[in-house]
């Protein structure tokens, strides 16, 4: 037998997340244990929506920009979290991002943003 949520229990589980943590936040490298490590100089959290979950995965349906970024970077990470400043840390996992420069707008398109969780099969 295969261990793991069932699909059901998995799309409650990633619509409870986003629910908790819409905010989402750039990094130069990995977040760590505490989501606060390797932080972008652009310091805006956006807000992402998504589709309701669906086969244990919840993908973003709208682009997720941020306009006029403030420093000359190359995000590698976003962090998760409850508030767009202060507030709880959720979850972090990585981008591919071409690199930017100050004044540029980033956007991760609709669709790119993609949490899953493990299944039973």
């Amino acid at each position: 037998m295969a261990e793991g949520f069932s699909t059901a229990a998995a799309n409650a589980v990633l619509d409870a997340q986003v629910t908790a943590y819409p905010w989402f936040k750039l990094h130069v490298g990995a977040p760590g244990s505490a989501g606060t490590a390797n932080p972008a100089v652009e310091t805006t959290r956006k807000s992402v929506a998504f589709a309701a979950a669906t086969g244990a995965t919840k993908t973003s349906n709208a682009d997720a920009v941020w306009s006029s970024v403030a420093g000359t970077e190359d995000y590698t990470h976003w962090s998760q979290w409850s508030a767009s400043s202060g507030g709880s840390f959720g979850g972090s996992g990585t981008v591919t991002a071409n690199p930017m420069v100050t004044g540029d707008s980033f956007t991760f398109p609709a669709g790119s943003f993609v949490l899953s969780v493990p299944t039973a099969s």
